[in-house]
């Protein structure tokens, strides 16, 4: 049913003091963690390479080794997502309203219905990032796992046993990404973390982690060691209303791995139907969020 002279009653007669319900909205969040890309396919695929491996020991008078083995390993896949809100208003709702500067019924806030729906898609990937999803692909595990495979071996990016988030925790995290992360040869990369990610509820432990200048959590007079490990954290931290562990962190390296695609911007129209004069208002948008990396992320999830 079409918004109606019942759905805005009080509106249609003088000596209402004001018009509320519309409040600031939440600043985006997803553009600090995901990068950007636009896309002109239904599927983009993302192909993880194995280069060369380590060069090897030669004999006097000896064979050269080999290393026969480059080639594709794994497959990610990014689906985009169709995103579409509409509303029908009636044209006696339109003429009748007496306060349409403070409801204005062309626009009662598709943009920020869309906003919002993104950065709950966004933030779906770090919730979801200890499931697998099949129709990603990829290594055939989750985003964040204890054992993603490389030639040889496998590779963590999440601790063995989930931790809350401390200064102990977040330095042995800060320290082992640059020793373990490793290309798909098993040769070391050169990984830092660069960005903390957190929800809502760990915003304080953050702040006291990556703004003092002395040891967090102590009398001691050292210095805070956080700032400078492994070149520190020079992106700071982020906070999101959208995650849904209040306990789950997550460190951004400097390797490329989210990626938000776009391909069809956000787009508004309106018309009038022709047989009922309702005032037809819709948005549309297509993207998605995804990732291609597992070595772009580092994750905890404690549950507590």
């Amino acid at each position: 049913m079409a918004v109606n002279l019942a759905s805005i009653r009080d509106l249609l007669l003088p000596g209402l003091r004001g018009v509320v319900g519309k409040y600031d909205q939440i600043p985006s969040r997803w553009d600090k963690v995901f990068e950007r890309g636009n896309s002109n396919m239904a599927v983009e695929r993302t192909a993880s390479m194995r280069y060369l491996g380590l060069a090897q020991l030669k004999t006097e008078g000896g064979q050269t080794a080999f290393d026969n083995n480059a080639g594709e390993r794994f497959v990610y896949n990014q689906e985009h997502l169709e995103i579409a809100l509409g509303y029908a208003i009636t044209r006696k709702a339109i003429d009748d309203n007496l306060y349409k500067t403070q409801f204005q019924p062309s626009n009662l806030g598709l943009q920020q219905s869309f906003a919002q729906t993104k950065e709950i898609y966004a933030f779906n990937v770090l919730n979801t990032a200890t499931t697998y999803n099949a129709s990603v692909g990829g290594d055939g595990k989750a985003l964040c796992a204890t054992d993603h495979p490389i030639d040889g071996t496998t590779v963590a990016n999440r601790p063995a046993v989930d931790v809350d988030l401390s200064e102990a925790t977040l330095l042995n995290a800060m320290t082992t990404i640059p020793t373990t992360f490793k290309d798909n040869a098993g040769l070391k990369v050169f990984a830092r973390a660069r960005k903390l990610v957190v929800p809502n509820a760990l915003e304080p432990v953050a702040i006291r982690l990556t703004k003092s200048e002395l040891r967090p959590g102590t009398g001691d007079n050292d210095v805070n060691a956080i700032l400078a490990t492994s070149g520190g954290l020079p992106d700071g931290y982020v906070v999101s209303e959208f995650m849904t562990s209040n306990y789950a962190w997550f460190l951004l390296t400097n390797i490329p791995g989210l990626l938000y695609l776009n391909r069809v911007p956000f787009e508004m129209d309106m018309e009038t139907d022709f047989t009922t004069d309702n005032l037809l208002v819709k948005g549309y948008e297509r993207y998605s969020f995804g990732y291609y990396d597992w070595r772009s992320i580092w994750g905890s999830f404690p549950t507590q």
